[in-house]
């Protein structure tokens, strides 16, 4: 399973339910990335889409404790085990975490590729990713040239999980 998300200096994620900040070239790449393909994600990510309604051309799984939620188009799973079982119908290459906070920590064990948007800023947070960069499993395996939008340089990265970790 891949991990996809946009990280600050600090590998903040979001702030008060939102991003931190919306750079085009990182949504053309998002969608790109996961165009029919599976999303995984929590109900306060959806909250955060427009009109809050799941995204279009894509396979929308929502991992949410509320028994009682139903979202039209969109399949929600209430664990990681029944997310996980779910999961099985697609190819692991073709799922994709997309947030928040607690659902990337939760499934970052089972995922083996990570692409981060790298933002060289630091923003007001309350909500990070795992900085790979600080955790032996990972290993970054590409990078883009550094690019701007307007005075804010971005990088793309990718992350991959070091098939032999040596003790």
């Amino acid at each position: 399973m891949n991990l996809i998300a946009a990280v600050d200096r600090n590998w903040a994620i979001g702030n008060k339910g939102q991003l931190l900040v919306r750079i085009p070239n990182d949504h053309k790449m998002f969608r790109q990335e996961t165009l029919d393909k599976v999303v995984v994600y929590g109900r306060k990510t959806l909250e955060t889409f427009p009109l809050a309604q799941p995204l279009d051309r894509r396979v929308n799984i929502i991992l949410s404790a509320n028994p009682d939620l139903v979202v039209r188009h969109a399949q929600v799973v209430h664990s990681i085990d029944e997310l996980l079982e779910t999961c099985r119908a697609y190819p692991s290459g073709d799922i994709y975490i997309i947030g928040g906070a607690s659902v990337y920590r939760q499934l970052l064990p089972y995922c083996d590729t990570a692409h981060i948007t790298k933002i060289d800023y630091e923003y007001e947070a309350d909500a990070w990713f795992p900085n790979l960069d600080e955790d032996p499993e990972w290993e970054i395996t590409a990078d883009s040239d550094e690019q701007t939008y307007f005075d804010l340089a971005y990088q793309f990265v990718k992350y991959e999980r070091k098939k032999n970790i040596e003790s």
